[in-house]
């Protein structure tokens, strides 16, 4: 069985697959201090509960973006696994996918992953955004190739942004803003209090955000583009604009599961 590791700015995912069948996954918060072995605990305990344990994983994959936690992540694999993991980043591992960017090296793990795991599912010409700490905007070719992004603030940090610089204004969290009272059909957008405002503004001043950097792309290529989301908030934005295509939760763990086959036979 196959263990794969997606660990992230704000949390860590662990799956784990049985040829391309998800038996299990899990996700923590990520943490540079969290040991090998603590790790183990946590792990040992879930995969007991799908009638599991350690020694039914037979290999690792892992697409890290947090140098910090590298070494206890490559310790717990070695040390509780008795494996060498296989790494996103390394220099010998087969992608099976171009990157037409200026300097490759400097691209992280979870975008190439989302890239190769969106085009097998959906096929480009895509925009991929991926609701993160940072939200990402990346565009493959028809043929797979990747060519490309954009980069923004997440929208947490813009909240923990706005939050700390502004005195009087309370701390929020996004939310969808309520039906109108003058139409079932339509989101209000004109807040009524401080909070509402804030709610407001954000949520559709980052709908605004979507929808114009998805219009400026499919006006710079000139051909029809899909659109996948993904991330943990993807499906709130989704629910609110049409230049969402798709939602799909599970585009990075499929990309790493393509990469471990294409590096496995």
């Amino acid at each position: 069985m196959l263990l794969v590791i997606d660990c992230g700015n704000t949390n860590t995912g662990f799956a784990v697959f049985d040829g391309d069948n998800c038996i299990g996954k899990w996700r923590t918060s990520t943490n540079a201090n969290r040991t090998a072995d603590e790790y183990a605990v946590w792990l040992t305990q879930l995969l007991a509960l799908k009638s599991l344990d350690l020694r039914d994983i037979n290999s690792i994959i892992i697409a890290n973006v947090v140098p910090e936690t590298e070494f206890n992540l490559q310790h717990l694999c070695e040390q509780y696994f008795c494996l060498q993991p296989m790494v996103v980043g390394d220099k010998d591992l087969n992608l099976g996918i171009d990157i037409h960017i200026d300097e490759p090296s400097e691209l992280g793990a979870d975008r190439i992953v989302n890239a190769i795991g969106a085009n097998d599912l959906y096929k480009g010409p895509l925009i991929i955004i991926d609701f993160g700490t940072a939200t990402t905007f990346d565009i493959t070719e028809s043929d797979g190739s990747y060519a490309g992004g954009l980069i923004v603030p997440g929208i947490n940090l813009s909240l923990e942004a706005l939050y700390n610089a502004a005195s009087r204004l309370p701390r929020i969290t996004i939310e969808p803003q309520p039906k109108s009272k003058t139409s079932k059909d339509t989101y209000s957008i004109i807040g009524k209090s401080t909070k509402t405002a804030m709610r407001s503004g954000i949520f559709w001043g980052y709908i605004g955000l979507i929808e114009g950097i998805i219009e400026r792309v499919k006006a710079e290529y000139k051909v029809p583009m899909q659109t996948i989301a993904t991330g943990g908030l993807a499906p709130v934005f989704a629910g609110s604009t049409n230049a969402i295509e798709h939602v799909d939760q599970d585009i990075t763990l499929h990309g790493l599961v393509l990469i471990h086959k294409r590096n496995s036979l």
